[in-house]
């Protein structure tokens, strides 16, 4: 890895199948903690493979790879070339299916270099929850059942070479809008909150390594924790409810940095300056032009020491 102060406290997306000189030339100078793929850089096996090695080889070392890769709604991976997996909620209705389906869905990533995957879900979603958010990307209703599941699928993923990360951090569950569209609102007390949202998070950060995970933060506002700043950008959330309350000492990474929730705090390059600044060691950036990445660079702080460490810290165990 290079070392800790030459790298940008950043994920970055890629435009398309293949990386042109551009692109190429940018993530040099950028020298980002690592990238992203979506579907639109997902065509066959042979591509994705190449794809994610000049990844690589554009920042000259082996720089971790993120997808989301649930099963179910949320698949960047799909038919006629990749398996079609299902849904959380339904593959976590028994330990065996679990293992099975995580460890399907390892193997494929795994055989193409993307070693890091966004899940588990560990969002507490009530019965009453219908906004497709998430819904059936939870494992369901029951904190402790959901963390039983959290614990089952960090395991098995580990075990199979890949980094998961638990989401949304400190729980989008009870979320009634969608934040890729509008910003979520959570008004629960927190004392609801810490026996129910956060209980996954904590009983997974006490079973796993936390140098062998990442989490992932929620763009909510919780108005009990934090009345002004969703949690992304939330200083006190990330200090006092992440860190502390939860104790996950691992990679905190933002959730994607486009989505609409967030729009109230300026662009993109603003969020991700923000969400470093609030404590998130890594801003997830999705989409975007070259140009657009490259006034992101401007506007983000240097990566942290305790970023550095987190991560020297992760590849140590890879």
């Amino acid at each position: 890895m290079l070392s800790g102060a030459k790298l940008s406290p950043i994920i970055f997306g890629c435009t398309g199948l293949t990386l042109d000189a551009d692109e190429k030339a940018f993530f040099k100078d950028a020298s980002p903690a690592g990238f992203i793929l979506f579907k639109k850089n997902c065509d066959n096996p042979v591509q994705v493979s190449a794809l994610v090695n000049d990844l690589r080889s554009s920042v000259g070392w082996h720089a971790p790879v993120l997808i989301d890769q649930e099963g179910g709604r949320v698949q960047r991976l799909r038919p006629p070339h990749w398996p079609d997996f299902p849904p959380p909620r339904t593959y976590g209705q028994s330990t065996e299916t679990l293992n099975a389906c995580v460890r399907g869905l390892a193997d494929v990533q795994v055989g193409m270099g993307i070693d890091v995957n966004c899940i588990p879900v560990l969002d507490v979603v009530p019965d009453d929850n219908k906004v497709m958010a998430i819904n059936d990307r939870s494992f369901g209703s029951d904190a402790k059942l959901v963390a039983t599941r959290g614990i089952e699928t960090c395991q098995t993923a580990i075990a199979c070479g890949v980094t998961p990360v638990m989401k949304h951090m400190p729980g989008h569950g009870r979320a009634v809008v969608d934040s890729h569209f509008e910003l979520p609102r959570v008004s629960a007390s927190h004392e609801v909150l810490s026996h129910s949202d956060f209980l996954p998070f904590k009983e997974v950060a006490k079973a796993i390594d936390n140098n062998t995970i990442w989490g992932m933060t929620a763009h909510v506002i919780y108005t009990q924790l934090d009345p002004e700043l969703p949690a992304t950008l939330s200083p006190t959330i990330i200090q006092n409810i992440i860190r502390a309350e939860i104790g996950f000492e691992g990679l905190l990474l933002t959730d994607d940095l486009f989505m609409d929730a967030l729009k109230p705090w300026g662009d993109v390059a603003t969020r991700s300056a923000l969400a470093v600044k609030a404590g998130c060691d890594l801003a997830l950036h999705c989409h975007g032009t070259v140009p657009e990445r490259a006034k992101t660079m401007e506007t983000l702080p240097p990566m942290r020491e305790d970023t550095q460490k987190r991560l020297q810290s992760w590849q140590a165990t890879r």
